[in-house]
């Protein structure tokens, strides 16, 4: 399903779908069980423990140059522990509804700058769909650039691009695209360095056929956009 969303999608930037990895597994359970992602988590941990607050456990790292200067940076999203964010759901059972957040860290010489860190910005991998699954959030480093993206099965997918500016991550780009399963309905692209914005209407509305695109480009004017300023990515509106 993703591979079909993605087949027309996204012109500021090609992306990769990466696995979520799950939660820390329960202290217990037989080494041969876990899963190399689940064996690297713990590690990662252990590793990049100096850097998580102490009511925060590591839920992925993500290594890739964001400075340009050919080392790996780091960045650690980080998941809440307070108990009283457990619901018991009624077909789900119980269900750790603590938000995500992210730490962006520098690497100097094998230490690290922190540069962000926005502990609450992600809902919780469980948070509620409704009549539908919630979305899918994933992370990557790629040319420097910090991709944020979300993909909502037969509903579309959409994706936010940050880069290292004045020890903070601005919003350089931001793509997504309105689906109807396979159906493409629309696309947008923003780049907020120019301040140029294309939408991607489909007049074919034959659900079957190819589509057929009308573009509208627009100027937008909106002051810079930094990861730190973002309270949550599920209230966030792009212009």
């Amino acid at each position: 399903m993703k591979s079909q969303i993605f087949a027309t999608f996204f012109t500021l930037s090609t992306l990769f779908f990466i696995p979520l990895i799950s939660l820390i597994p329960q202290a217990g359970f037989a080494k041969e069980q876990l899963t190399a992602e689940q064996i690297k988590l713990q590690k990662d941990q252990i590793q990049y423990k100096a850097y998580i607050p102490k009511t925060f456990h590591l839920f992925e790292a993500v290594e890739g140059d964001l400075n340009k200067d050919g080392t790996k940076d780091l960045v650690l999203i980080v998941k809440a522990t307070d108990p009283s964010r457990w619901v018991n759901h009624e077909y789900r059972g119980k269900l750790d509804r603590n938000r995500r957040g992210m730490i962006i860290l520098i690497n100097q010489k094998g230490s690290y700058k922190k540069v962000v860190q926005n502990l609450s910005c992600f809902s919780s991998e469980n948070e509620d769909g409704g009549v539908y699954f919630a979305p899918d959030l994933w992370f990557e480093i790629q040319n420097n650039i910090l991709n944020i993206n979300y993909a909502h099965g037969r509903y579309g997918a959409w994706g936010y691009r940050f880069r290292l500016e004045n020890d903070d991550m601005r919003l350089i780009g931001y793509e997504d695209s309105s689906n109807h399963g396979p159906y493409v309905e629309s696309q947008t692209s923003i780049n907020f360095l120019t301040g140029k914005k294309l939408y991607r209407e489909n007049m074919n509305k034959d659900p079957e056929g190819d589509p057929k695109f009308k573009e509208t480009w627009t100027k937008i004017k909106v002051k810079p956009i930094f990861l730190s300023e973002i309270k949550d990515f599920n209230e966030f509106d792009v212009p």
